[in-house]
């Protein structure tokens, strides 16, 4: 069987992970050079910084001036487990989820939190809950945009504007790419690895004066370990926003951060970054649109994440194949694309459905994007072969 012929372009760029995603076009080590190594986080330099990087992400996302904005540890899972253990048990909670991360909140807040209260709303992979259903008079958390589905809500009009509950919003992986109603998020949180590819092991968590009213006239029935506590006294301590963290963060990773924020106020801010992500995602839904071997997992045109653009071989001869058969089928188109080093770290998350994820945020730049769909084929096409092959 003759060898399939290997497209002659490759990316510049090779770094299409959903997390850690890819850094900014042109970064280098030395976008870190005046980060205040070896200095305390609680010096004026180390306050300045992280002052910095509050006031940056306010600019940039839009945040309203009266939503506190807090560096807190852990990534996106401490800032959603702090809104939840301190925030949720006055009232009733409605629980989205449609991938793995928002089910993980369930479970946290069903089994951990143990809320006599709760109401589930669940999707399989690929879809969205009954929106309509959920009773905004109770807390609600859900995630604004499913890296592991690629599925993602189209915008906040599901949410009323007098809603008497609190709404608590995992957007790891829409801050920075997607365009977010902050009127009513009342609590929304993201990790610095996501969409502008800094370095993890930290989280933002910005409340809204509602969640913030919460968090002062309400004590939660358990006990509370120190990372979670933003109130001493029945106060908020106001010194977590304005850059005095709860645990020390590392400098080095505040310094990357201000580099991708700064990098995305240089070419035009928040509407800049929604472009390139757009853009991208665009190159790979044109892409399966003319390729019927591959399609969106996200069912809705309306509901498909522009950052974790998650995908499905659909192929008839591999849809015969038992699912641990489809599963190492496109582990194959994976591992080939990862040895021809053109486009790493693409294989579905663990808990979704087989098939591929493709970061297409605002870090990657369209042409590498388009470059790559042509190897996406090739490595299809190989891995079909070598299936034929060995059923001969």
């Amino acid at each position: 069987m003759a060898t399939l012929a290997k497209p002659d372009t490759r990316p510049n760029n090779t770094h299409f992970s959903s997390g850690p995603c890819s850094k900014r076009p042109g970064w280098s080590l030395d976008a870190l050079s005046d980060a205040p190594l070896g200095r305390s986080h609680r010096a004026k330099v180390g306050k300045t910084k992280l002052k910095q990087a509050i006031d940056l992400t306010r600019e940039i996302l839009n945040v309203p001036a009266d939503y506190r904005i807090g560096i807190v540890p852990a990534s996106d899972t401490g800032a959603v487990e702090m809104a939840m253990w301190s925030l949720l048990g006055e009232r009733g909670v409605d629980m989205l989820s449609w991938e793995s991360f928002g089910a993980g909140w369930v479970t946290d807040v069903v089994k951990q939190l143990k809320l006599a209260d709760v109401r589930k709303f669940n999707a399989d992979y690929g879809l969205l809950p009954n929106l309509s259903e959920v009773d905004f008079d109770r807390d609600v958390v859900f995630t604004w945009n499913g890296t592991t589905s690629g599925v993602r809500v189209p915008n906040a009009d599901f949410i009323p504007a007098d809603r008497k509950g609190l709404t608590i919003c995992d957007a790891t992986s829409a801050a920075f790419a997607q365009d977010m109603d902050f009127a009513k998020l009342d609590v929304v949180t993201f990790s610095w690895q996501k969409v502008l590819g800094g370095e993890g092991g930290h989280g933002v968590i910005i409340l809204s004066p509602r969640a913030v009213e919460r968090l002062t006239s309400y004590v939660p029935a358990w006990p509370l370990p120190k990372i979670f506590r933003m109130t001493s006294g029945g106060k908020l301590i106001e010194g977590i926003f304005v850059g005095e963290t709860i645990n020390t963060p590392s400098m080095l990773c505040v310094e990357d951060y201000i580099d991708a924020l700064n990098w995305a106020k240089s070419i035009g801010g928040l509407d800049a970054l929604m472009a390139r992500a757009d853009a991208n995602a665009k190159v790979i839904f044109d892409f399966v649109d003319a390729n019927d071997w591959i399609a969106n997992l996200a069912v809705d045109p309306a509901t498909r994440s522009n950052t974790s653009v998650c995908l499905k071989i659909v192929d008839a001869d591999v849809l015969a194949l038992d699912a641990d058969s489809q599963a190492a089928f496109a582990k194959g188109v994976v591992a080939l694309l990862e040895k021809e080093n053109v486009a790493l770290d693409i294989g579905a998350y663990r808990d979704a459905p087989s098939g591929l994820r493709i970061w297409a945020g605002a870090t990657i730049e369209t042409a590498d994007m388009q470059v790559v769909m042509p190897w996406l084929t090739w490595a299809y096409e190989t891995q079909k072969a070598a299936m034929a092959k060995a059923a001969a």
